[in-house]
């Protein structure tokens, strides 16, 4: 039985069926032989048609139009996908093991790279798909100059590189076909006349052929390098080994360091040095040359400052700051000497004088003022030679270097405050690290050396006042340079520092009856700028906003509709700015101050007073002294007889 609802979703159902059946139906016999036709790769590539199809060597999925034997076919959207991405996918026809990817040795190329490195996967003019015909795809990654020499190996120069190298893999050392001297004899007949008489008749096919000779170019003939042992060139190998039909033929005939002697004078290798290089001494000559032929000078095993690293590898370690001896010309024998030198360390000469043969404008003297180390050419007890990490080629952070000697510096400088310069260690900020003219080696003098820094601070205020120390350029009476344990590197707290020479202000503070905070608090500068101001006695601000930045009550006051006018003008009209003998720092007995503005002998003022004699009023009793609601300044707070004027209620007021 149908649910109800069920039945018209049915029929809905069965009609949309109907109706696609329909339009199908129609469809199909209003485009009778209508169909789609799939379109070759090429239809759409035509400029990879025009680039490749042309060439000598296609891959066999290009020739044969078989795309997607390496691409999915991708539609619309235009982008390159493959089957598999890297050497993975051309392994999945190349076998590994076909290209002996088994093997010990696989060219980095294809270890590290892409086989598409060196093969287009699509065609080349070139065998097996390489970029480049022979020797020239191995220089896309080999730098060609060693292989292009005046004189090059024939095989290469006619076979290219694939005549003694394998291209994918080898169980050989450098991807060699064959190892050692194995290789060289397949092509060199080692029991030939010419062979034997041009190595001397020594059994040499079984030693090593690159002892001697370049495997690829070299620039003598015979593809030797470029410095050739003396009994190498000549033939004369019995002058250092055994006979050739010895049982031991390439023996040598005596100790490294006896046998070198034979022929090199001791004498004029020291070139009068009594320091010797351990090396020399010990007659180990083969840690350092090499018996036969090398690509470098004076037959060295290894080039310039690397053969000196090979022992002294601290002294070669990479640094920031490099001694540029080290980086140019002669290297290390722009200092030392080989065999033997007469100063320390194998120098050239007294490490005083060395530094100034490159160095000589720093070493000139003429400054009245010397740095002792420097004086007595102690370069290395601040610089390291080598070469640091640290700027100047300095031993280590420039205070670090400095603090070895002047270690009171470093217990002094340990400081609430510290200087800038000090903090970060620079102290050539301030100080000549050689000589100056000034004493201290200070680069200048008093405040024009502040001014390097603080040029807008030391600027003199031409149309203010300025502090007499500052104005001056005396810095130091106020501040220490270096640190110090009060704000702004003061060298005492303000109290004892200002006092100093405002004596007459301690004296004052010292005898009074009440004191401003600030100033028996010895917090001058809350009122005062110290070293220079647009205004009168360096105030930050001119009274009353100077005394209502703290005074917050008075300032309240004095925005009521009746204001004292000297309140207003100045509080220092009737108060003592730094200490008094009146209480609330009043310069006199309130009613003296207040006779000042008023005449207390008139009779307005008499009458206004009941006749009271002025000498026993207190002013304050009765009146605001800063400002008030009622024009008299009278106080708020009244007793209702004063407020109605009946003072005779409560006093007894004497009559004439």
């Amino acid at each position: 039985m149908d649910r109800p609802g069920q039945r018209p979703a049915v029929w809905a159902f069965v009609a949309g069926v109907c109706a696609i059946v329909l339009f199908i139906a129609v469809d199909d016999a209003s485009g009778q032989g209508r169909r789609f036709t799939r379109k070759d790769c090429l239809d759409c590539h035509t400029e990879f048609a025009d680039r490749y199809l042309a060439l000598k060597n296609l891959h066999p999925g290009v020739a044969g139009g078989g795309c997607d034997s390496c691409h999915l076919r991708h539609g619309l959207v235009p982008k390159l996908l493959l089957k598999e991405s890297g050497n993975g996918l051309c392994y999945s026809c190349h076998a590994r093991e076909s290209l002996g990817l088994d093997k010990p040795e696989i060219h980095s190329a294809i270890r590290t790279g892409k086989c598409a490195d060196c093969h287009d996967p699509h065609g080349a003019p070139a065998s097996y798909l390489l970029k480049a015909e022979g020797a020239e795809a191995c220089y896309e990654c080999h730098d060609r100059k060693p292989y292009e020499q005046a004189n090059v190996h024939e095989v290469l120069r006619r076979d290219g590189c694939r005549a003694c190298h394998l291209s994918h893999s080898s169980d050989h050392a450098n991807l060699l076909t064959k190892s050692g001297a194995g290789l060289c004899l397949s092509c060199h007949d080692g029991g030939g006349s010419s062979f034997e008489k041009a190595h001397a008749g020594y059994p040499v096919e079984k030693a090593d052929c690159l002892r001697c000779h370049d495997p690829h170019s070299a620039p003598l003939p015979a593809l030797l390098g470029s410095s050739v042992h003396a009994p190498v060139a000549e033939r004369g190998c019995e002058s250092c080994h055994a006979a050739p039909d010895a049982e031991a033929p390439f023996a040598v005939i005596a100790g490294d360091g006896e046998l070198c002697l034979a022929c090199h004078d001791e004498a004029g290798l020291k070139a009068g040095g009594e320091v010797v290089h351990a090396p020399f001494a010990a007659g180990m000559c083969l840690s350092c040359h090499d018996p036969h032929v090398a690509d470098r000078q004076k037959l060295l095993a290894r080039s310039g400052n690397d053969l000196c690293r090979d022992c002294h590898a601290e002294q070669g370690r990479e640094v920031a700051f490099p001694h540029a001896a080290l980086a140019d010309g002669d290297g290390c024998l722009s200092c030392h000497a080989a065999h033997a030198a007469p100063a320390s360390r194998l120098l050239l000469s007294d490490p005083a004088e060395l530094c100034i043969t490159c160095h000589g404008e720093a070493g000139a003297g003429r400054a009245q003022v010397t740095h002792a180390p420097f004086a007595e050419k102690m370069c290395s007890s601040c610089h390291n030679p080598h070469g640091s990490d640290s700027a100047g080629m300095l031993n280590a952070r420039t205070d670090q270097v400095c603090y070895e000697c002047h270690g009171d510096a470093a217990a002094a400088h340990q400081a609430t405050n510290v200087h800038r310069p000090v903090l970060i260690g620079n102290c050539v900020a301030c100080h000549q690290p050689h000589e100056a003219a000034l004493e201290g080696l200070l680069k200048k003098e008093g405040a024009a050396l502040c001014a390097d820094c603080h040029a807008d601070l030391t600027r003199v205020e031409a149309a203010g006042a300025n502090h007499a120390p500052f104005e001056s350029g005396e810095c130091l009476t106020c501040h220490d340079p270096h640190a110090a344990d009060f704000a702004g590197m003061i060298v005492k707290s303000q109290g004892e520092l200002c006092l100093d020479c405002h004596s007459d202000v301690g004296d004052a503070i010292a005898t009074a009856t009440t004191r401003h905070d600030p100033a028996s608090g010895g917090e001058c500068t809350a009122c005062h700028n110290p070293h220079k101001g647009k205004l009168n006695r360096l105030l930050l601000a001119d009274p009353p906003d100077l005394c209502t930045g703290c005074h917050q009550a008075t300032a309240a006051e004095l925005a009521m509709d009746n204001v004292h006018p000297p309140a207003a003008e100045n509080c220092l009209g009737c108060h003592a700015p730094h200490a008094a003998a009146e209480a609330a720092l009043l310069t006199q007995r309130a009613a003296t101050l207040c006779a000042d503005c008023h005449d207390l002998e008139d009779e307005a003022f008499s009458g206004a007073h009941l006749g009271i004699d002025p000498a026993v009023m207190d002013c304050m009793r009765c009146h605001a002294p800063h400002a008030s609601q009622d024009p008299r300044l009278i106080r708020a707070n009244q007793h209702a007889p004063f407020a109605a004027g009946s003072c005779s209620d409560c006093h007894l007021v004497a009559q004439e």
